[in-house]
């Protein structure tokens, strides 16, 4: 009886030999086979992107190399605002790497004393962060802002809303900001022009005249401010239309000091 099981035993262990042995000769042929369009797949797609991820690793090192030292000198001073430039540093890294962000008319930006800055609000304000950390990290001008009510009931965001002192929208809020020297950001469609606007960038600001007259009272310059592309930043998937994401942003002359109604 044990002769038989070891026969029995013997004669799989054979079979099973017989069958790798089919199997690494099948498996050899398909390599022999596929092997010249997986040289061609490496040599199309994965060489490439590990050049790609060299490049972004070394600009990133950069980057933050250059900003550590703007760091520590923030740490040393205040928890916040320490807090808030390691933050404008991981937007800029951000801008920079992910959308090729750029300003142009930044020198409209007075070095100091109040403006009230006037922006679209798209679907996800993403431009106001970047000018935002433009304006904190090479200007040394911390923008204020002012958010709907209901931001401040969003689970989550009341830390962030206290370190970036973000206050509800009221025109004596933001006539104090003035009054007090801050560069104010107000977007006047809000979220009714984040929700319904479209790609023609259409202003949905209705009947909100109340930044005007803040301005007005305030004597302070306004200046306009429009980012190419801000709406395309967060959108749905549409099939056989595609957009390159390039923003650009365009900071107008601030000479324009006063703001009429019509």
């Amino acid at each position: 009886t044990n002769r038989m099981v070891l026969n029995q035993a013997f004669s799989y262990l054979l079979s099973l030999l017989e069958r790798s042995n089919l199997d690494l000769i099948y498996l050899t042929w398909l390599w022999n086979l596929f092997k010249p369009l997986c040289i061609l797949l490496i040599s199309l797609f994965v060489l490439p992107a590990i050049i790609l991820i060299f490049m972004y690793g070394s600009s990133l090192f950069c980057l933050i190399y250059k900003h550590w030292n703007r760091l520590k000198a923030a740490y040393s001073e205040d928890l916040w605002y320490g807090a808030i430039k390691t933050l404008a540093v991981f937007w800029e890294l951000q801008a920079t790497i992910w959308h090729g962000y750029e300003v142009e008319g930044l020198e409209n930006i007075p070095t100091q004393g109040p403006a009230l800055i006037i922006f679209y609000h798209a679907a996800l304000p993403i431009d106001f962060y970047y000018l935002f950390a433009k304006l904190w990290l090479y200007r040394n001008r911390r923008i204020r802002v002012v958010a709907d009510k209901f931001v401040f009931k969003i689970p989550g965001l009341a830390t962030l809303l206290e370190a970036l002192e973000i206050q509800p929208s009221t025109s004596t809020m933001c006539k104090l900001m003035l009054e007090e020297g801050h560069i104010l950001a107000i977007s006047p469609g809000g979220v009714r022009e984040a929700l319904f606007g479209d790609q023609n960038y259409q202003l949905i600001w209705k009947q909100r005249t109340g930044f005007a007259k803040v301005a007005i009272e305030a004597k302070v310059p306004i200046i306009p401010m429009f980012t190419k592309n801000c709406r395309e930043a967060v959108r749905a998937m549409t099939l056989g239309r595609r957009k390159c994401l390039s923003n650009r942003i365009i900071l107008f002359s601030s000479s324009l000091t006063t703001f009429r109604v019509v």
